[in-house]
């Protein structure tokens, strides 16, 4: 369910979650993204019911690139 343009107020009604694979299989304090969706949802990992925030194709990927650099 939407809550506004830019979050999703219950992210475990989206699916395709995961982590990356620098998170390690025991580390709770990381995010995660759906893939398989026009926008790029992204939830914080130890609350899979509580909010997404939804990022533009474009923005997610600069902001994954200026991370990289």
């Amino acid at each position: 369910m939407l809550s506004n343009e830019h979050t999703v107020s219950d992210a475990s009604t989206l699916t395709g979650w995961f982590k990356s694979s620098y998170s390690g299989g025991t580390n709770d304090n990381c995010v995660e993204i759906a893939s398989g969706h026009t926008v790029v949802p992204v939830r914080d990992s130890k609350d899979s019911r509580g909010p997404a925030l939804l990022f533009s194709v474009d923005s997610w990927a600069a902001f994954v690139g200026a991370v990289k650099g």
